[in-house]
């Protein structure tokens, strides 16, 4: 064993798409001082986890070492790169390191928590370093679907580790720097021990495009529409809310920003300097005056999100704006997969309206913020790293792109959430294996997803619920009949009665037969009317119910 490693260790971010958080360490085994490149989070769905606000990485791993933890990096803006560290701050009690941009999000979130934002320190991009115990970490500018992302260069005594980030190697990005492919170069020309790779695209063979290049189909699409002309795209894609504002500028339309999470991600840009020349625009209550023919509204809402403004606007008015026949709705926007549905709902709701939906099946409104299989074959040449790990993917994901590494001659290996490998020789190793999960937000409350509130959550929606109150007397004799309420369950079963008068008939049945040692027994009079609550639902109308049982006794 080494007298001092570099490890590399995903608590998210690696075997799903999503909830990123990476732990490197350098040091003496089971002693490395830490850092933490990313805290996100990803989201719910009312199938697996209904009623949850948020779902972030479990960190536990984290908390149990926190002593040896020095800071955060957050390499861009991304929910799923930030949007846990408001929730983790406090209890972290670390600086966290970002960018002039991605710190003013940052800064947001905090102080929405009521936190400190001093918190979040901002650090200017490469050739400037952070150092924090034995590493040095720099951030080198890379393109993506938002402003100002980074590579973060780290530096130990075990070599350069390059950790990408989310990529795409586009020179024309419309905001924000273009990829420089000299300083990616002069980065790595004394050698990188390993690079940790964004994995996403890795499947899509050809190379990707750049923002730049859907300009002028939207230009075209947006000045031969009549009638109004409404938008949706990623609310952090601040470039492509320059083009559609742009487009809609030369077509004289009037620009409307719809959506909290869209004018913040505006007023940040502006705020930072990152985004300049950015189309006036007007309020919803200026846009009632204007005629329609004139207006463009940026909305909210392209994964088909139930609250935010695509939904509202497809369901009816949104304030005081409504959509009519011969209206446009385009979506900007690749459907992230899984929420497919919510997004034909949409669809369907505003054609029925009457209004033309204008989706990218054909690519030609919206091009992916994630490098294609060709650049990061690009990327592995320019960096010639020692070994490729692959991260940012579903399993199938890292697969693949460990493949890819290895055909080209550089070692790899698929390390999921949980797996901590040792970064330090010719190959990577793995060293240990944690168990990892995840943590609900679930109202204000932080649950675990072990706990069992979630479960019993979908079993209640699966199952429906009936509640049995039975109230006995001191001599434990019983007060009048038992009675039921029921919830989620059909009035009526195959009896043709109401299902609660079959409940309570045969509850009564039993009671009037049962022994005084079971009348005294509130453990067994639970398990039979439970039982039998249960067997007369499945009888009735073919379902098992949860069951909830009181037994009150008087005296």
């Amino acid at each position: 064993m080494r007298s001092e490693r570099l490890i590399y260790l995903p608590l998210g971010g690696a075997g799903e798409i999503g909830m990123n958080a990476y732990v490197y360490g350098y040091g003496a085994p089971g002693a490395e001082r830490l850092i933490l490149v990313d805290l996100g989070v990803t989201f719910p769905d009312m199938d697996g986890t209904p009623g949850v606000d948020l779902i972030l990485p479990d960190i536990s791993w984290l908390k149990q070492n926190l002593d040896r933890l020095e800071a955060v990096f957050i390499t861009h803006a991304h929910e799923d790169h930030v949007g846990a560290v408001a929730h983790y701050a406090a209890e972290l009690g670390k600086p966290v390191y970002a960018r002039v941009f991605t710190a003013n999000i940052a800064r947001r979130k905090l102080a929405d928590a009521g936190l400190p934002e001093d918190t979040v320190r901002i650090v200017s991009a490469w050739p400037q370093q952070v150092k924090a115990g034995p590493f040095k970490v720099g951030f080198l500018p890379i393109s993506h679907s938002i402003p100002e992302s980074a590579g973060l260069v780290i530096d130990t005594p075990a070599g350069r580790t390059i950790h990408t980030g989310d990529f795409k190697l586009d020179e024309t990005p419309i905001v924000g720097e273009a990829f420089d492919a000299s300083l990616w170069a002069e980065v790595a020309k004394d050698g990188v021990q390993a690079l940790i790779c964004d994995s996403t695209n890795v499947f899509s063979p050809y190379p990707g495009r750049s923002e730049a290049s859907i300009g002028p189909a939207i230009k075209m699409l947006v000045s031969e529409a009549e009638g109004m002309v409404v938008a949706t795209t990623f609310a952090s894609n601040v470039a492509r809310l320059k083009t559609l504002a742009t487009a809609a500028r030369s077509a004289g339309r009037s620009v409307v920003l719809l959506g909290r999470a869209m004018r913040r991600m505006v007023e940040a840009a502006v705020e930072t300097g990152v985004l300049t020349d950015f189309p006036p625009v007007i309020s919803p209550e200026q846009a009632l005056e204007v005629p329609r023919g004139n207006l463009m509204l940026l909305v909210t809402g392209s994964q088909g999100e139930r609250r935010a403004a695509s939904a509202q606007l497809a369901r009816g008015k949104y304030l005081g704006l409504e959509l009519k026949e011969g209206d446009t709705f385009l979506f900007s926007s690749k459907t992230i997969p899984g929420n497919e549905r919510g997004v034909i709902r949409i669809m369907n709701a505003l054609s029925e309206k009457g209004v033309d939906v204008v989706d990218d099946r054909v690519g030609d409104y919206h091009v992916s913020g994630h490098a294609n299989r060709p650049d990061l074959e690009r990327m592995h040449a320019l960096m010639r790293p020692k070994m490729v790990i692959p991260m940012h993917g579903e399993h199938r994901h890292l697969r693949e792109h460990a493949g890819l590494a290895e055909a080209a001659g550089m070692a790899s290996a698929i390390a999921v959430n949980g797996t901590m490998l040792d970064l330090s020789g010719e190959r990577p190793e793995v060293v240990e294996f944690n168990e990892t999960g995840r943590t609900y937000l679930d109202g204000t409350v932080m649950i675990g997803a072990m706990d069992g509130v979630v479960r019993n959550r979908i079993r209640l929606a699966l199952n429906g619920h009936v509640v049995v109150t039975l109230i006995v007397d001191e001599e434990d004799e019983l007060l009048g009949d038992p009675w039921c309420e029921t919830m989620g369950l059909a009035e009526t079963g195959t009896s043709g009665a109401a299902l609660v008068d079959v409940l309570e008939q045969d509850l009564s049945q039993f009671l009037n037969r049962a022994s005084a040692k079971t009348l005294r027994d509130d453990g067994a009079l639970d398990e039979a009317m439970r039982r039998i609550v249960r067997q007369t639902t499945q009888t009735e109308i073919g379902k098992k119910p949860e069951v909830t049982v009181v037994i009150s006794r008087l005296g």
